[in-house]
Parts: C-alpha cells; sequence; structure tokens
C-alpha cells in the first residue's frame, strides 16, 4: 500500500509539532513554507499548562528549558523609568504574566524542525497555491509548479492563511479584529532589563514594551496600540513603520529610541490584533490547525498552547497510518474539534483586553497598575488566578494509542 502522504502548509509551531506526531504515526509528512527556512529569532512565548505538557509527551522538555529565557518578572513602568507595579516570575505559581519556562518563538520552532528534519521533506520558498478534491486524495499543486496527492491537507499557515482562504474563502469571514494593532522587533537595551518585562502605557491606547533575549544587550520590543481598522499593505513595512512614528513619536519612555530601532530592525513585525472565528475547522480532505483555524491574538498568551495542543489532538484522533480510512476522516476530524473547541473557547475568551493592555485614559493606566499589585494578594489572588491564569489547563489531553 503507498503511504498515507499528509501536506502540511506553514513551518512555524503547529506544522512541525503536526509532523512529528504524523510521522511516529507512520505517515509520510510534506511540509511547505514561503519561507527561505525556519524564522529565526522573533518574540517571546511560554510553555505553560497543556502546552507545556504537550512538550513532556514529546520527550523535548530538557531541550526547551536549555534553551529557556532567564526572566524575573513582569513591571510596568512610568515615563520616566519609576515602577508602578511589578509581578514577579513566581507569581501564581509560575503562570502569571511571566511564566516559570518562557522561550523565543525562534528557538522553540528550531527545536522542532531539528527533530523532525529528517523524518518530514521540508520544501521552502513555496507554498500551497491550488487543491483538488479527489475520490481517491486531494490533488495539492505549489506555487513551483510541483504536484502532489495527499491524504490530508493542513493548513498551520497562520491567522492570515493560504489554505483557509483557498478552501474556506476570503479572511474576512473569518478574522475578526478586536482593537488595536502590534509591532515586534529588536532593539538595543538602553534601560538594563535584568531579567525583567517592562511595560509602558501612554494615554491614547499606547503600549510600549521591552523584554529580555539571550543578548543581554539586546531587548524584544514592541508598540502596540487601540485603534479602528487601519487600511494599509501588509507587505509595506515602510507603511507600517510610518504607522507607528504618527502613534508614539514623543510618547514617553524609551519610544522614540525604540520607533529609532525599529526603522532598521530585520525582523520587524506589523499586525492587527485579531480572533479566528470559524463553524468549523474541516473540508472534505482540508483541515486547519493552529492561529489559521483558531488564532485566540496575542492579547491571550495562549497561542503556543493552542498550537501544540492542536497538533497533538488532531494526530492523535487521525490514528495510524496503516489504518488509515479516508471514508471515516470526516468522523475523525469532526473528533478532533469536538475535543478542541472548549479549549478554544476558553483560550479566546480575553479577561485581558485592549482595553486593559493599552489604556486610553492615564486614570485607567493608574488603575491598571493598582489592579496587578493587589490581584496578587488575598484574598483576590485566587479570584485572580481562575479569571486570568487557568485557560493553559483548561484540557485533560487525551492519550492516544502509541
Amino acid at each position: 500500500m503507498t503511504q498515507r502522504t499528509v501536506v502540511i502548509s506553514g513551518a512555524g509551531i503547529a506544522g512541525p509539532s503536526l509532523a512529528f506526531w504524523l510521522t511516529r504515526n507512520g505517515y509520510r509528512v510534506v511540509i511547505a513554507e514561503i519561507g527561505p527556512g525556519i524564522r529565526p529569532g522573533g518574540q517571546t512565548v511560554d510553555l505553560r499548562g497543556a502546552g507545556g505538557d504537550v512538550v513532556e509527551r514529546m520527550g523535548l522538555i530538557d531541550e526547551m528549558r536549555a534553551r529557556a529565557l532567564e526572566q524575573r518578572g513582569a513591571a510596568w513602568v512610568r515615563s520616566d523609568g519609576s515602577r508602578r507595579a511589578e509581578m514577579p516570575v513566581t507569581a501564581f505559581g509560575g503562570n502569571g504574566l511571566v511564566s516559570k519556562l518562557e522561550i523565543l518563538r525562534g528557538d522553540l520552532v528550531d527545536v522542532l524542525y531539528q527533530v523532525t528534519r529528517d523524518s518530514v521533506e521540508y520544501r521552502f520558498n513555496t507554498s500551497i497555491s491550488n487543491i483538488d478534491h479527489g475520490a481517491d486524495g486531494a490533488e495539492v499543486a505549489f506555487a513551483d509548479g510541483t504536484v502532489l496527492r495527499a491524504d490530508l491537507v493542513v493548513g498551520a499557515d497562520g491567522p492570515h492563511s493560504a489554505v483557509r482562504r483557498l478552501v474556506f474563502g476570503p479572511e474576512d469571514q473569518f478574522v475578526e479584529p478586536i482593537g488595536g494593532y502590534n509591532a515586534w522587533f529588536s532593539a538595543p537595551d538602553r534601560v538594563g532589563l535584568d531579567g525583567w518585562f517592562l511595560l509602558y502605557q501612554a494615554p491614547g491606547g499606547l503600549n510600549a514594551s521591552m523584554r529580555p533575549s539571550h543578548d543581554p544587550s539586546i531587548a524584544k520590543a514592541g508598540l502596540a496600540f487601540q485603534s479602528e481598522p487601519l487600511a494599509y499593505d501588509r507587505h509595506d513595512t515602510d507603511e507600517q513603520r510610518q504607522i507607528l512614528i504618527e502613534r508614539f513619536a514623543g510618547a514617553g519612555w524609551e519610544c522614540d529610541a525604540l520607533l529609532a530601532a525599529a526603522q532598521d530592525a530585520d525582523d520587524f513585525y506589523f499586525d492587527s490584533f485579531a480572533q479566528v472565528h470559524m463553524p468549523t475547522w474541516s473540508s472534505d480532505r482540508v483541515t486547519l490547525v493552529g492561529d489559521a483555524g483558531y488564532c485566540a491574538s496575542p492579547l491571550s498568551g495562549m497561542g503556543t498552547s493552542l498550537a501544540l495542543v492542536g497538533a497533538y489532538v488532531l494526530a492523535g484522533e487521525l490514528g495510524a497510518a496503516d489504518a488509515f480510512d479516508a471514508e471515516r476522516l470526516s468522523a475523525k476530524l469532526s473528533r478532533y474539534e469536538t475535543v478542541m473547541r472548549p479549549y478554544v473557547d476558553k483560550c479566546q475568551d480575553l479577561p485581558n483586553s485592549i482595553d486593559r493592555y493599552a489604556p486610553m485614559k492615564e486614570s485607567d493606566i493608574a488603575i491598571t497598575a493598582q489592579v496587578m499589585k493587589w490581584m496578587q494578594r488575598w484574598p483576590l489572588r485566587p479570584i485572580a488566578s481562575r479569571l486570568w491564569f487557568t485557560a493553559a489547563d483548561s484540557i485533560v489531553l487525551p492519550d492516544y494509542p502509541g
């Protein structure tokens, strides 16, 4: 029998994670990635709750810990750098705003790539351009002109998923803006972070942040702001940088220095705060995993967990390649959605809204700082923990054969 083939679009977190499990179940896996290789660097992500449990089951937790960042916690600062409030990494059992296991996105993806590169066929500098469904599988056409037959196609290509657009329809049917934009990039550490994630909020719905990287002279910076939907070219970074200048110039703290760093940063990324909501993630021989199907937005802090858990559950429900039953595929994909949907719903519930992340008024900024201090104290601590810091654990991972 011909080996069962799964084609995955996207070599971020969800794609290689899914490939890890599928190859162990006997599938041939091909990953198409539009970039020239695995994207290095990136911002800090956390491995908490069920996402960390999946990494444990992969046998990769020690490697992740070896690459983890040493961080002391989060602090909200005034324009002069003095601190309004702090939340140490030990708060809420290591599951506060900064968790006990934080890793750069690029390091996480590299671990997944290194452990799958010999068993998975990675095709860089290409993407899926067309999918035709047939009785015996899907015919997948790539931008480089090649064609491949697949038993299943998976979109793991982020909130602007090309696979979702090809199969389910235009992006605006499923992507819901939630009131703002954010930019991420590397910048010189001019303040001496010393392991702290610093956040500066300014009136007008502005949030500037800096957090540590492996290099003590370099910070991972962020500039976020509240806004109605903006019309701009997603591929024009100069236009995006100009948007930031118009918002943050003269806003205080390190904003002007961060704007200067953003002009030259080679890892600059700009996007809206948005969520992806879909009535179903599957159609015929195509399904979605991670941000492509159920992005919760960076405000949730749950994107990594959703990608890892979604990949684990999807592979588990598909089962072994030698027992793959095309007639029962729809039922397997339905079961994947049944298991994941409550977890997705919980992760997309945002108690940490854009109004709290980037308040509009000085009075609201002051209140936010007080909330961050008082929520760590009795009797508010267990209430805050339940409201803000339990979503990552809100699924019991199924045990799958093998």
